[in-house]
This record gives C-alpha cells, sequence and structure tokens, in this order.
C-alpha cells in the first residue's frame, strides 16, 4: 500500500520543526504517512488583521501550491490559524474552496481543524490561551462561537511576531495553557502553529487534567482526516486516542 502523504503550507519559519517531529511520532505508532512541509513567504510577521490577510491571501498561497503539490500530497492543509480565522467563517471557507481548487484534491486550514477537532471530542465550552494580542484572539473565539463552540475564557499573550513565539520553550508553553485554562472549561485551545508543541502533548494534558488542543497537532489530525485516516498515538493527547486524568 502506498504511503500516506499530507502536504503542508506553513507561514515562514518558527516551529516548522514540529512536524517532522509529528511524523515521526505518527510513524513509530505504526502509520505509514508523510508529512511534507512548504513554507510560504508571509511579508509582514505580525499578529495584526491587516498583516494576517495578506498573509494568507490567495495568492500567497498559491505561489507555493505547485511545490507541496510536487511532494506527492493526497490533501493540503494551510498551517496557519491566525491567517485563516482573520477572514470569518466565511472568508475562512473561500480560502480553503481556492487552496483546493489549485491544488486539485482536499485542503482544509488550522481554524476548521480546531473546530472538527472539539466536534471530534465532544467539547461544547473550551478556554483559548492564545499567543496573540487580545483583539486577534477574540476573532478566533468569534470563529469557534459560529462553529457552535462556547468559549468560557479567553486569554491572549500580546505577542506579536511568529518569530518570537517560537522561541518558547516547554516551561513557557505551560505556563500559558495553565494560565489561561477555566473551570467550566473542558477542554483548552493553544491556538498558534509558531508555538512548539509536539513534545509537550502529553505534559500539557496531564497538567491540566484535560484534553489540550494545539495547532500543530490538530492540523496535522486534519490532514489525516482529509485521508480518512486515524491513528492512535496517545503521546499525542487525547485527539489521538491518548486520555487526560480528567476525562
Amino acid at each position: 500500500m502506498a504511503v500516506s502523504t499530507v502536504g503542508f503550507l506553513y507561514p515562514g519559519h518558527s516551529a516548522e520543526d514540529d512536524y517532522p517531529r509529528l511524523e515521526a511520532m505518527l510513524r513509530e505508532a505504526g502509520a505509514d504517512v508523510r508529512l511534507p512541509l512548504v513554507h510560504t513567504d508571509i511579508g509582514e510577521d505580525a499578529h495584526r488583521v491587516d498583516a494576517l490577510l495578506e498573509m494568507g491571501s490567495a495568492a500567497r498561497l498559491a505561489a507555493k501550491v505547485s511545490e507541496v503539490v510536487a511532494t506527492g500530497a493526497q490533501a493540503v492543509v494551510w498551517s496557519c490559524t491566525s491567517a485563516s480565522f482573520v477572514f470569518g467563517p466565511r472568508g475562512a471557507a473561500e480560502q480553503v474552496a481556492e487552496l483546493s481548487g489549485t491544488a486539485g484534491v482536499p485542503a482544509s486550514s488550522t481554524s476548521f481543524a480546531f473546530a472538527r477537532a472539539a466536534r471530534e471530542l465532544g467539547l461544547r465550552r473550551v478556554a483559548v490561551a492564545a499567543t496573540y494580542p487580545e483583539d486577534v484572539a477574540e476573532l478566533f473565539a468569534v470563529f469557534l462561537r459560529d462553529a457552535g463552540i462556547e468559549v468560557v475564557s479567553l486569554r491572549g499573550s500580546g505577542i506579536i511576531t511568529a518569530a518570537e513565539v517560537g522561541t518558547w520553550g516547554r516551561e513557557e508553553v505551560l505556563t500559558m495553557a495553565g494560565a489561561g485554562d477555566h473551570r467550566d472549561a473542558e477542554a483548552v485551545l493553544l491556538p498558534d502553529t509558531a508555538l512548539h508543541s509536539a513534545a509537550y502533548l502529553a505534559d500539557l494534558e496531564l497538567a491540566l487534567g484535560k484534553p489540550v488542543l494545539t495547532a500543530n497537532q490538530v492540523t496535522v489530525w486534519e490532514g489525516l482526516r482529509l485521508l480518512g485516516l486515524r491513528v492512535d498515538c496517545p503521546e499525542l493527547g487525547t485527539l489521538f486516542g491518548g486520555r487526560a486524568s480528567a476525562v
């Protein structure tokens, strides 16, 4: 059987090394998958609405589609949360439709990955702990609410650039997640693909005692979903068959 290949369009350079780590973890769990990644030109690195709209523009994504298709990708995911939800639910859907049409394969984005992963776990109420400034984080909450998910707590960290987010390690990630948790939240969402998280998923769920969904984790899960694949890999958290202690 041919290897299953999901291609990712990733903005700039920050936490892209999560993807080979995730691929290795999935392969160790028995999945015959490849997760090739192609970098897009982001323009200005800024968690600011105008910069994010340009970062996620059809032209910037289309410029790299041929490269990701050349990897043998059977599905493509735009691996960016902020430069997808910033377009709003309708605009984000149009972004994905254009990407699919250009690539000629099924496509999605990290924003839709979060919504579908939350539904997969039956989540109704979540807390959001974001690296972004509050105004950008609120747009993610609006996107989730449109998908029928109640955001009971929202915390932004005020970080402007993906480059800075990419320097965060385990302690910073756990601290942000803990500060953003809420007793009424069934899970905590960390929405930034610039944030390293693949190595910390088990630690995050152990510390919080509930499911934790992170951007690169749900992005890869969504890509596999597009191919009809489910992989049990408890090290990648509840979404991949793990069990948080409070679940």
